[in-house]
């Protein structure tokens, strides 16, 4: 990790669970982290608590679904924080739709955030490590929802926007060889993580559901920014395509 210090990581969905602790493990290496978020105020209130480490948590208000707000964010980096280095794509939600009685609207909601803002944020990332000459390294946190399809009908939206996350990293990587970049990319696929994503995307599930998940090993947050940290700590001539984690 030690070559990347002082450079500008960007994380998405940085205000709280996984986004949260990779940006805490980004700035403990050394690095100038932008977290972007909607809510900006708890990034702001975790940027105060790592004044003492040796890197520096920024915050960037921004609604991930919205492209202008993408773009409006990595202008802003850009010009008073530097050129992105790494972009950790980490915002996502889903919502309790199945297939058969889903509703549009959410279907639309899963896809702009997980699928097209996912790619509207490595393309501006793309272009600026480019136009600054930057072997720069592009992460997609996936799931294992999106390699296998498994549990209720109210994550089956969900899983296909995984899957589409799983073939957009393919093909991003066959992109960039194509054009002989050594722009890396790479995908973490975590299964359950502790945290309240239930509560965030307003999911109501019946009591033997909810009785049925605590009993489901679940990983902690730490453990997905652990992963991170360990694929960009890798040489420059290593690449990991997809880092599936697990809990025992």
């Amino acid at each position: 990790m030690d070559r990347w210090q002082d450079k500008v990581a960007v994380v998405t969905g940085a205000s709280a669970g996984i986004g949260k602790q990779i940006c805490e493990h980004l700035v403990a290496f050394g690095l100038k982290v932008v977290g972007i978020a909607r809510r900006s105020s708890l990034i702001e209130e975790n940027a105060k608590k790592l004044q003492g480490e040796k890197g520096k948590l920024y915050a960037v208000q921004a609604d991930i679904s919205k492209e202008e707000d993408i773009l409006r964010a990595f202008e802003w980096i850009t010009q008073n924080v530097g050129p992105v280095s790494i972009l950790i794509n980490n915002a996502g939600i889903f919502r309790s739709n199945g297939l058969l009685d889903g509703i549009t609207s959410d279907w639309k909601d899963i896809f702009d955030v997980n699928v097209i803002s996912l790619c509207v944020a490595t393309r501006e990332a793309v272009k600026i490590m480019r136009a600054h000459k930057i072997d720069g390294h592009i992460v997609h946190i996936n799931s294992t929802c999106g390699h296998t399809i498994t549990g209720p009908s109210y994550l089956h939206m969900y899983s296909a926007s995984k899957y589409s996350v799983t073939a957009l990293t393919e093909t991003l990587r066959q992109e960039l060889n194509s054009i002989g970049s050594k722009i890396k990319i790479s995908g973490i696929s975590p299964g359950k993580v502790k945290t309240n994503t239930f509560e965030a995307n307003k999911i109501v599930v019946s009591e033997e559901v909810a009785e049925a998940l605590k009993n489901y090993p679940e990983l902690d947050p730490k453990d997905v920014a652990d992963a991170v940290c360990y694929v960009l700590g890798t040489p420059p001539h290593v690449q990991v395509h997809d880092l599936m984690l697990s809990s025992m």
